[in-house]
């Protein structure tokens, strides 16, 4: 079993490639990880293309549904996006936003946000700002966002809490956030769940929905609503480099599904959960 700092530099090795392809590379593999596929088709993105804010240069075809489409962004809102990638979610906030707001991307990836500012500057976004950093610790003070966003994201990350509460920290009072991620119901095959490929692929590094929410949760947020939920379906021509035969039959005819969910949750305007950085320990 990898542990979580290399499971961190597998994805990070990945994206960095990932930086350098074109989207329709991105979109005919297995969420980015690899041209894994014979087939032409997209697993997991939704199509982003009629969002006011598109710009199709920056999308790299790696999300798995459309948070900024949920997120309820004013103009003023200052925003922060996880895993910014070469800014696509960034852009599309900044439409909602507008000149008085801020966007910022948080992306662990050099290579990504080396593109994501280009992108920028090409386009003179200059209330848009792309920071490297982990986005379980993020490089930004407590309760500066009224907005996060995320997009098939958290999934690649093993320590899914430590992400989810300090979320809970940038966050203003009565802020929220809207992130769309990768989540099982049923336990996945061994074959699928130990292979680093399918962890940056998005597949084996989800965890069970119940938990997922469970964890965002017991960090304190509220009002927590599922906004979309789409079932994936990964063909066999994948399966096949994970999985034998007699294995590939009984995962389809089982009962464990992959879901691409979009959930919307706040933080209460009073409080009671005390994280470091916020203030108030």
């Amino acid at each position: 079993m990898k542990t979580e700092a290399e499971l961190k530099e597998i994805v990070k090795q990945k994206y960095a490639e990932i930086a350098l392809q074109d989207k329709e590379t991105n979109m005919s593999s297995c969420c980015g990880a690899g041209g894994c596929s014979t087939e032409i088709y997209n697993i997991m993105s939704d199509d982003y293309s009629t969002l006011d804010g598109y710009h199709a240069d920056a999308d790299l075809g790696l999300g798995c549904g459309l948070p900024t489409q949920f997120a309820a962004i004013k103009p003023g809102d200052v925003v922060i996006d996880l895993g910014s990638g070469a800014g696509n979610d960034c852009f599309i906030a900044r439409h909602e936003t507008g000149a008085t707001g801020k966007v910022i991307g948080i992306d662990f990836t050099p290579a990504m946000i080396e593109k994501a500012r280009a992108n920028a500057e090409t386009r003179g976004f200059h209330n848009v700002e792309f920071r490297q950093g982990d986005i379980e610790n993020m490089p930004v003070t407590a309760n500066i966002a009224d907005v996060v966003v995320s997009n098939c994201v958290l999934n690649l990350v093993p320590n899914k809490n430590n992400v989810i509460k300090d979320i809970f920290r940038v966050l203003k009072p009565g802020g929220h956030f809207s992130i769309s991620d990768v989540v099982l119901v049923g336990a996945l095959p061994e074959g699928l769940a130990k292979d680093a490929e399918m962890y940056a692929g998005c597949v084996s590094g989800a965890i069970q929905k119940t938990t997922y929410l469970e964890l965002i949760e017991i960090n304190g947020f509220e009002k927590i609503t599922i906004q979309k939920e789409k079932a994936i379906i990964i063909p066999e021509d994948i399966l096949k480099n994970y999985l034998s035969p007699s294995e590939i039959i009984s995962f389809l005819e089982g009962n464990t599904g992959i879901f691409s969910i979009t959930v919307y949750a706040e933080k209460p305007m009073n409080s009671k959960v005390c994280v470091p950085g916020g203030g108030c320990c």
